[in-house]
């Protein structure tokens, strides 16, 4: 029989991640895939991206450089590379489908939609597939935005989803959105060589980031003969057999710039078409599924967790409210996540990571703040690998100490914005952090210094 406590719609990051606790909860569990078992994330996103990133910045390091070391007739193959992070996502898409069987959850290959209150029809390569469910979650995810009256043709005009699969680098390129995706291919792209032009609509590279952790970025790549360009509107394109041509308007002007490719990264829009969404009442804003607090949607027994419920869009905030919402069927919890919580990672070089609220945001929402900010040139093991750039800064209330951000760029700090992360959720204050031991010559000595400068008593710098 087709009947389960829960049917997931949707089985990227969230969507994995629900149907196996609902199963350690030991509900009886579909999940329904219209592409590839692990979702855009694992297949067309972080996974191949970072496998992409990955490589490019070892080529960057021994291609520069490390005194004492010499390295003659390095050459990229850029085509290897994309193999390889293909391999990649080949092998964690294989891994989510072990996880399936293992948790045994019953995986329907095919378009999913409402049909009814506790019905959802399958539409596959067989026919079609009737559900039933007591629960039903929505974890469709988002797709790349595309600006009206541009065509993708995936030679030419790419989104980051034809990107990850071409084979071929291109001389030149213009990116087209200096948000997170945006910065990460101008780094990779030109890290392997190409001439990139960096195009973004706003004053500053990371949109609603800190603004000293965007300046510093933007002065590395330019370091890295990046052309970024600010306050730079994109007006149209013509495709040619050989090139495109981009035209752009900024601070100076209008300008056209010839290149062989385009690649648009203005951002993603949530998954709600053909969901048949109408047929049970669930109710959309600003083209984001509408929940509540426990990730209710207006629908009775359905549910919406991830990108199609709203930003922040990322992989790890789909995978907690998974879990959270599952929970919350189950009775077995009474708080959701809490986003200010939720770290952001970019994984250019340098690379950025934030939590929490920013300085300006802290002093918006009313708080009397400190700020303790710790530069990497002052740190041992930084110093010691060449990876001087950025700084790592805590943000502060000053009556209690209580940690209210973090922001950071530099090498490592995606992994070193756990530590903070932790902090946060244990409510430890400034202080416990700044005396808490960190290990010498280690990148996290940077938290600890940062922490210790919140308070006026930095030691190294």
């Amino acid at each position: 029989m087709n009947t389960y406590d829960l049917a997931v719609i949707g089985s990227g990051p969230g969507g994995y991640v629900a149907a196996i606790r609902a199963a350690q909860l030991e509900m009886r569990v579909a999940i329904v895939e219209a592409d590839r078992l692990g979702g855009v994330c694992l297949n067309w996103g972080c996974i191949p991206s970072k496998a992409i990133l990955s490589a490019a910045e070892l080529y960057e390091a021994v291609r520069q450089g490390v005194p004492g070391l010499r390295v003659q007739g390095l050459t990229p193959d850029f085509g290897a590379v994309i193999d390889a992070s293909r391999a990649a996502a080949d092998r964690l898409h294989r891994g989510v489908g072990t996880l399936m069987k293992k948790n045994k959850i019953d995986v329907y290959a095919g378009w999913g939609s409402l049909a009814g209150s506790g019905q959802v029809v399958v539409k596959g390569e067989e026919g079609e597939t009737a559900l039933e469910a007591r629960h039903i979650l929505l974890a469709t995810g988002s797709r790349e935005w595309v600006l009206p009256g541009v065509t993708v043709d995936g030679k030419r005009v790419l989104t980051s989803r034809e990107a990850l699969e071409s084979r071929e680098l291109p001389g030149s390129i213009v990116v087209i959105g200096g948000g997170a995706v945006g910065v990460e291919f101008a780094y990779a792209y030109q890290a392997y060589g190409s001439r990139v032009i960096l195009i973004e609509l706003l004053e500053q590279l990371l949109p609603g980031m800190d603004a000293e952790v965007a300046r510093t970025l933007e002065r590395s790549l330019t370091r890295r003969k990046v052309d970024v360009r600010t306050r730079t509107f994109f007006k149209s394109l013509e495709v040619h057999d050989d090139r495109v041509v981009v035209t752009v308007e900024g601070p100076k002007g209008e300008d056209e710039l010839r290149v062989d490719q385009v690649l648009f990264a203005v951002g993603r829009k949530a998954i709600v078409e053909e969901l048949g969404l109408e047929k049970v009442g669930v109710e959309t804003d600003r083209g984001f599924v509408r929940v509540g607090t426990d990730y209710r949607t207006t629908a009775d027994g359905v549910w919406a967790i991830g990108d199609v419920s709203g930003p922040p869009l990322l992989a790890h905030k789909a995978s907690e409210e998974g879990s959270a919402a599952v929970e919350f069927m189950a009775g077995e919890r009474k708080q959701p996540l809490n986003l200010q919580r939720v770290p952001a990672c970019i994984y250019c070089q340098p690379q950025v990571a934030s939590v929490g609220l920013s300085e300006e945001e802290a002093r918006a929402a009313g708080h009397d703040v400190h700020v303790g900010k710790f530069p990497f040139g002052a740190i041992g093991k930084a110093v010691a690998t060449g990876h001087t750039d950025g700084f790592v800064k805590l943000v502060v209330d000053s009556r209690y100490g209580e940690i209210l951000g973090c922001q950071a760029i530099g090498t490592g700090v995606t992994e070193l914005v756990a530590e903070v992360t932790v902090a946060m959720n244990l409510e430890a204050t400034v202080r416990e952090v700044g005396e808490a031991c960190h290990a010498h010559p280690t990148l996290s000595e940077a938290i600890k210094e940062a922490a210790l400068a919140a308070e006026g008593r930095s030691i190294n710098f």
